[in-house]
């Protein structure tokens, strides 16, 4: 009995510190106190004393003392460290030290302080930005006709592009020292949302200037005299700039650039200068048929070293900025993914000086770096801005369109199979913005990486998701193209979305975890520099620190398992505080898993992209769920919002776990597999996702009108006429929730039989006449009965238009004839 108690007691005692993460010497000292405890009590003899002594006493000499440990401990771990560490390129170690880490190394790292989380101010819009949103913004979307603009014109209107030009459009993110309008990123993201709302071509021509581009690599990077030659007329628009990274053989891997720059001395304006030939083909690029200032990705290379290093050939990959009129740029052509202007930019044996590189000649070979901070940071900005504007609108309409349509004399949104799609619309809104805003907002105070790579997969991966629901409840009326679609063109938008900014397949794939588990954890990329630099000292105290780290989530892990997360911490009380402790527990799993991962599989964990992508994905769901948790914060815990903050935090616990089951099934070691199972989940895997009553809440809320409807779908543009796409959804809409109990008693008379005729007029006047509606009644459900009828029509043309639409553009699509 007494050993039993002793082994226990032992166990207990291991269990609190691992727990409590205490420091190596209060390990020690428990040692020596149990041992000693456990001979006072005479459960063991002074002989069993001793031999405790013999056996454990050099060990914490050992690991007590520096120099022996490093010596016989951590300078053969060193070494085999350094055998196995995988090799990094210069374009690998650049994108890992870009930017910096935020949130998303909190729940990486295993113990979230969700008071930093609860204190972090997000972006409120200034008043001029304010203003900004309110007048110029409003007023470009009511310039603007989506379907004029890609079935018609394939451009935008010249008024349009002088608008944007005059107003600053492509200046949001210019300083006002420069003459821009210095936004913050939240409200880059907001402008950008409510002009995609309106014109999805539009909005992609203004966002690609204040994303990756001449302006922010000039604020940025730019040399003064640089700043001071194209910041101006970026500005104020009579420079329009793009960017040339992508070609033929350049995609995803940029390291791959076959474009070059060679250093050599040349002509340039009737001088002799030190400069560079460009030979370049780039494809794809955003504005370049219309630009007049280019941005270029190229390696720059010195055979003659001119640069001052003859013992340096090759620079990497250098950004420049040339004028698109230097003798020989081919420019002008377009590609066609829609209606925005997008095409390739060639040139041979273009010379230009060495100050055509951004930054000067210091910054030869910078490129990959300015690069990657840059497409960082406006990752997190203009997709998301664009995917958030696209859901909202689908949205808003489907909820719309769900209640109007009726099949079976029922509302088709109320349909279960129906809500089972609008409920999940109406999460991944709810989701997106709380993303949107946290993740822009963390912009406004950093350069985060990881997260903007989040938010662009994830949230352009949503929009994909609720445009297709939305198709689907809409049916016929979401197919046919024209004025009337306001779904289309988000759903032929998506694969470009999907595309531009990294591919989504190789941003889940390879940068979330890949980047993530290294930029985020506390001591893999310090580890990884102290072998680089062959530091024995740092990596010691390093390598030890790390342990401890391990043991310590390892048994948060299993305390949080058994315990059904009770054990961790909420920082509110409430409905919330459950999903607090739940994301700790599932914080602290990644950690550990995490390690054990990295430990196991080394450098073969990069070409294990699967098992990669579905630890990113837990990341990812940690990430979005603390985002959401904090919009229901800021938002005051609105009792509204409650019923979309469980569908959203169901849900990402149960692809957690999913994601953390197809991680330990398909782990090379299945031994270890299933010892992190057990660790993860030892009572096994309880979160099933929402409800089918969840659901059903969800999926009439979305029909409903309400303050929480119109702060889901607040800053878009909704068309105030019936003849707009939107607009006319939006009339017909208000004015069934104003008619609607009259109209369904109309309905149901119809339905029995008690209404006579063949046409709406008809049935009215017999409702009226046997007392079913009093006249005013009648002309209301009439007034409605037409706006309805309206509201679900699809387009049709003449082959006139289909053949010529340039010269047909005003023609009125709208069909005339109608029946009951």
């Amino acid at each position: 009995m007494t050993a039993l108690l002793s082994i226990l007691v032992a166990i207990a005692a291991i269990w609190v510190l691992a727990y409590i993460g205490a420091p190596l010497i209060a390990w020690s000292a428990a040692v020596v106190v149990y041992f000693l405890a456990l001979a006072v009590v005479g459960a063991i003899g002074w002989p069993g004393l001793l031999l405790a002594a013999v056996v454990f006493a050099p060990i914490l000499v050992l690991f007590n003392t520096t120099s022996l440990r490093k010596k016989l401990v951590s300078k053969p771990i060193f070494k085999g460290f350094k055998a196995v560490l995988p090799p990094m390129s210069d374009t690998e170690r650049e994108a890992l030290e870009a930017g910096s880490a935020w949130w998303e190394a909190e729940m990486f790292r295993g113990k979230p302080d969700w008071q930093y989380l609860l204190n972090f101010k997000r972006t409120q819009l200034t008043e001029a930005e304010q203003s900004f949103l309110d007048n110029e913004t409003e007023t470009l979307c009511e310039m603007l006709d989506e379907w004029e603009i890609t079935a018609e014109l394939k451009d935008i209107p010249e008024d349009a592009w002088n608008y944007i030009r005059n107003n600053q459009f492509f200046a949001m993110l210019i300083p006002k020292e420069h003459g821009g309008l210095g936004f913050s990123a939240v409200a880059q993201s907001t402008v950008v949302a409510k002009i995609a709302s309106r014109s999805l071509t539009t909005a992609v021509t203004v966002m690609v200037p204040n994303s990756l581009g001449p302006g922010e690599l000039l604020v940025h990077y730019g040399t003064k005299e640089q700043q001071e030659k194209w910041l101006p007329g970026l500005a104020d628009g009579t420079q329009l700039p793009c960017f040339g990274l992508t070609g033929p053989e350049v995609g995803s891997d940029a390291g791959a650039l076959p474009d070059t720059g060679i250093v050599c001395k040349g002509e340039y304006n009737g001088e002799q200068v030190l400069g560079m030939k460009l030979t370049f083909s780039k494809r794809w690029i955003t504005l370049a048929p219309v630009a007049t200032v280019i941005g270029l990705a190229f390696k720059l290379y010195d055979p003659e070293g001119l640069l001052g290093d003859p013992d340096k050939t090759d620079y990497g990959i250098t950004c420049a900025l040339i004028s698109s009129d230097e003798p020989g740029v081919e420019i002008g052509r377009r590609h066609s993914p829609g209606a925005f202007m997008n095409g390739p930019i060639y040139g041979t044996d273009i010379f230009v000086p060495l100050d055509a590189i951004i930054g000067g000649p210091e910054k030869a070979g910078g490129g990959w770096r300015m690069l990657v901070e840059c497409l960082s940071a406006g990752r997190g900005i203009s997709l998301p801005a664009l995917s958030s504007a696209a859901s909202k609108v689908a949205y808003r309409m489907t909820g719309a369109f769900g209640r109007i349509r009726r099949q079976f004399k029922v509302p088709v949104g109320k349909f279960e199979g129906v809500q089972e799609a609008t409920a999940r619309i109406s999460g991944l809104n709810y989701k997106m913005e709380a993303a949107r805003i946290f993740t822009a907002s963390g912009v406004d105070q950093c350069t985060p990486s990881v997260v903007t790579a989040m938010a662009k997969y994830h949230m352009t991966e949503w929009m994909r998701q609720i445009i297709n629901d939305s198709m689907d409840v809409h049916g016929g009326r979401g197919i046919q193209q024209g004025p009337r679609n306001y779904l289309f063109s988000s759903y032929q938008s998506i694969p470009i979305a999907i595309t531009v900014e990294g591919a989504n397949i190789l941003t889940r794939s390879l940068m979330i975890f890949g980047q993530g588990a290294i930029r985020c954890h506390p001591y893999v990329f310090p580890e990884m520099e102290a072998a680089r630099e062959d530091d024995l000292d740092a990596f010691d105290t390093l390598l030890w620190s790390h342990v401890g780290h391990s043991v310590n989530r390892a048994a948060r892990t299993l305390t949080f398992g058994l315990s059904g997360a009770i054990t961790a911490k909420a920082p509110v009380a409430g409905v919330a505080a459950p999903y607090y402790r739940q994301l700790e527990r599932f914080s602290s799993a990644l950690a550990i898993c995490s390690d054990v991962t990295m430990g196991m599989l080394g450098g073969e964990l990069k070409r294990k992209e699967l098992l990669s992508a579905r630890l990113g994905d837990v990341l990812s769901e940690l990430y979005f769920a603390t985002a959401t948790l904090k919009f229901f914060y800021d938002e005051g815990e609105r009792e509204e919002d409650i019923p979309h903050l469980h569908y959203v935090l169901q849900d990402s616990l149960h692809k957690i776990e999913q994601a953390f089951d197809g991680f330990f099934r398909n782990f090379p070691n299945a031994f270890v597999g299933g010892a992190m199972r057990f660790l993860v989940f030892p009572t096994g895997q309880y979160h099933k996702g929402p409800s089918d009553t969840l659901i059903n809440v969800l999926g009439d809320a979305i029909m409903e009108p309400s303050s929480f409807r119109d702060r889901l779908s607040a800053n878009i543009h909704l068309g105030t006429d019936a003849r707009s796409a939107t607009g006319r959804m939006e009339k017909a809409f208000n004015k069934l929730v104003e008619v609607e109990p009259i109209y369904d008693r109309f309905a149901k008379a119809v339905g029995k039989g008690e209404a006579e005729g063949f046409t709406v007029d008809d049935q009215l006047a017999s409702c009226v006449k046997n007392g079913v509606l009093t006249d005013a009644e009648a002309s209301q459900v009439k007034e409605y009965d037409d706006l309805r009828y309206d509201a679900i029509l699809t387009d049709a043309f003449s082959k006139e238009y289909l053949q010529d639409p340039v010269n047909h553009q005003h023609e009125d699509h709208r069909l005339e004839s109608r029946v009951a």
